[in-house]
């Protein structure tokens, strides 16, 4: 082999050989940082860009893809301990000319942390309510998404404000009472026995933690490695006394059925979707949403958990899309009659 040819391929080798390394040495060493690191690429591969809203000195983040049109912008409301990147995995099956608006709840990633802040479910629902007059979101009624804690703040939104949406899809919401207790539930009755209330199985310190977590938020089971487990696991460690705090103020009295307390004012159309084998927050809410608001749609996923955004994703923007569509039709019957 020519000797040129030769240094040509060691070259190569040795340049190919840093990143591939440099990839080995951060998932071995900064797992956490390979995960940011994977949610900044899938956020530029979908089209979503971050961007900052001011409400007086309160600052909100979210990410957003295309205009407002002719169809209604969709705001969507993560979960307990989650942040706006959870809806990447339903971002990739909704269309790119769709206005599609994911912020980060109170407290979250990169809004505001304030020990003076009202967390309650009401008080994170004014807060929201300040992001969409920030962004100027309720120009016109908009399409309004909110899973688990989020779905609790999303149907008292609805409750509250309901001149800003036009429609609603809530996802294994928080807020309601349940006749049959989830194994979650179960948990934290044997914790608060025992005393032992500050080992809630929703914010895991260990990787062992984290993976009791994942098993207990997902029908599916995903085989996570170990290094990924400590790189959930060390994301969340800096953050884990506020969501102690947030945990005990959203199960307190106050916000533990704040859902409940508001759904009969809910007027606008909804959508409920819920995992069947949910062992977080019991499947027998959606009927108890189904029997208080009107003309209420409701989709039971079988072999589908309380992760139901990462489980079923295509599904659930198949849902959401068609529950539109659905809005649309009759909005046009209507003008025509």
């Amino acid at each position: 082999m020519d000797l040129d040819v030769l240094n040509m391929f060691v070259i190569a080798g040795g340049t190919l050989a840093i990143p591939i390394l440099a990839f080995v040495a951060s998932f071995l060493l900064w797992p956490s940082a390979l995960i940011r690191i994977y949610y900044w690429y899938w956020r530029r591969a979908l089209g979503m860009q971050v961007r900052y809203a001011n409400y007086d000195d309160y600052q909100f983040c979210y990410s957003y893809r295309g205009r407002p049109g002719y169809r209604p912008s969709i705001l969507m409301l993560h979960g307990f301990s989650a942040h706006k990147d959870m809806w990447l995995s339903i971002v990739k099956f909704l269309p790119k000319n769709l206005h599609l608006v994911c912020v980060d709840m109170p407290g979250h990633e990169g809004t505001t942390r304030s020990d003076l802040d009202d967390y309650s479910i009401s008080g994170q629902a004014k807060r929201i309510h300040q992001f969409v007059e920030c962004i100027r979101l309720n120009r016109r009624p908009f399409h309004l998404v909110g899973t688990s804690m989020g779905g609790n703040v999303a149907g008292v939104y609805a409750a509250q404000y309901p001149e800003d949406i036009c429609s609603l899809t809530l996802i294994c919401p928080a807020g309601l009472p349940s006749t049959t207790d989830s194994k979650f539930i179960k948990q934290l009755r044997e914790l608060q026995e025992s005393k032992r209330i500050d080992r809630i199985p929703l914010i895991p310190s260990t990787p062992e933690e984290m993976a009791d977590m994942l098993k207990l938020c997902s029908y599916v089971r995903f085989k996570v490695p170990q290094q990924i487990l400590q790189g959930l696991v060390d994301v969340r460690i800096p953050h884990n006394e506020f969501y102690r705090k947030l945990f005990l103020e959203i199960a307190d009295e106050k916000s533990r059925h704040s859902l409940h307390e508001n759904m009969s004012k809910i007027k606008a159309p909804t959508q409920v979707i819920w995992g069947k084998q949910d062992q977080v927050l019991d499947v027998s809410g959606a009927s108890v949403l189904a029997n208080a608001i009107p003309d209420c749609h409701v989709y039971i996923l079988e072999n589908c958990g309380h992760s139901v955004v990462v489980e079923r994703p295509r599904k659930t923007a198949n849902l959401i899309l068609e529950f539109l569509a659905l809005l649309h039709s009759i909005d046009n019957n209507k003008k025509q009659a």
